[in-house]
């Protein structure tokens, strides 16, 4: 295999153009056999669902090469299951999840020559994406939908890999309301936060991390992962039922407990900021970020010094880095293999 000529060593997180996209409909109560295709644009009504209504949802995963040149996913299973909550919540059509894995190990086969070569430190980013697609003016779910995955190679969504970044702490705007669709990957939630995140990201913050919106008391996640907190020997995520569950906080959380550290789930506290030993940002994306410091109402609370991750958020991404990338073993049958050499 002739890999792509790109400078895979310094990608951008950003879109570039591959050999094919996977695309499968839903009409007439049954769905498509799927349809690779170059082609970048989708035929789409003026009238549909997703343009007029909202019915969009999506998810993101990565496929790693591994050092035996062997391509894997992490945790397909769980990307598919998140993605039909969302849809059910939508009053979207699911997508069956033997589907969703076929459609992503194919669109993966399809673009081998894409997936970053082990050692660079880029992965190669899936999107799928639904899309509710009948035309509609009522105010009604759609009865058909385009389910499609797109792929592109990515370098780390923070530049810098584990190097820390700054947090501020948004008080004004918030991100999602308790019992709405803050739970779920759909586009409108990171429409409405561009709002805070744009503005801070001049100021040299790397994103706000929101309070929950009923009580302003409690951190909630940031615009684009999940958050964590070490305290002592305690690994402390906030629980919220407007927060997105990140499968890579849920697979974390997994790893912490191995390490002998109590897992919680709780609502935390802004005022709580002060007793942080270490801070981390997590997700798909993201995968670790160490938090350098948070700003709060003026005051800054440092987490890391020297430009460095703290023992514990270090150890946590180094042992999850190696399951995703094959350098350690699976204990948890979190991987599977996409592609052979």
């Amino acid at each position: 295999m002739e890999r792509a000529k790109l400078d895979f060593a310094n990608l951008p997180f950003a879109y570039q153009k591959t050999d094919a996209n996977i695309r499968y409909w839903f009409r007439d109560g049954k769905w498509s056999v799927g349809e690779l295709t170059a082609e970048e644009h989708i035929p789409i009504h003026i009238a549909a669902t997703c343009l007029h209504y909202g019915q969009e949802v999506f998810e993101g995963l990565k496929v790693y090469e591994r050092p035996d040149g062997r391509l894997q996913t992490f945790r397909l299973v769980e990307n598919a299951r998140r993605c039909q909550r969302s849809a059910r919540k939508l009053f979207m059509q699911p997508v069956p999840e033997e589907l969703f894995r076929e459609a992503v190990h194919k669109v993966v086969r399809a673009n081998r020559r894409f997936v970053p070569p082990y050692g660079s430190g880029a992965s190669l980013y899936v999107r799928p994406l639904l899309l509710g697609v009948s035309a509609e003016v009522g105010v009604k779910p759609s009865h058909d939908y385009l389910f499609l995955v797109l792929v592109t190679p990515v370098g780390p969504y923070y530049k810098g890999g584990l190097t820390p970044v700054r947090l501020i702490v948004e008080e004004q705007i918030d991100r999602a309301a308790p019992d709405g669709v803050g739970d779920i990957k759909c586009g409108g939630n990171y429409a409405a936060g561009m709002r805070a995140t744009l503005p801070v990201k001049e100021k040299g913050y790397a994103e706000v991390l929101y309070l929950d919106c009923r009580e302003k008391k409690y951190l909630d996640e940031s615009g684009s992962s999940n958050f964590f907190a070490i305290i002592g020997k305690r690994y402390a995520t906030p629980a919220s039922s407007s927060i997105l569950p990140s499968i890579t906080n849920m697979s974390v959380q997994q790893i912490a407990k191995d390490m002998d550290l109590a897992v919680e789930q709780r609502p935390v506290a802004v005022d709580e900021l002060p007793t942080f030993d270490e801070a981390g940002c997590l997700g798909t994306a993201a995968v670790i970020t160490p938090v350098e410091a948070i700003t709060y109402r003026g005051k800054d609370f440092v987490y890391a010094k020297d430009g460095k991750a703290g023992p514990i958020t270090a150890e946590l991404y180094k042992r999850l880095t190696a399951i995703q990338w094959g350098q350690a073993p699976d204990p948890y049958g979190w991987t599977e293999i996409v592609s052979e050499r």
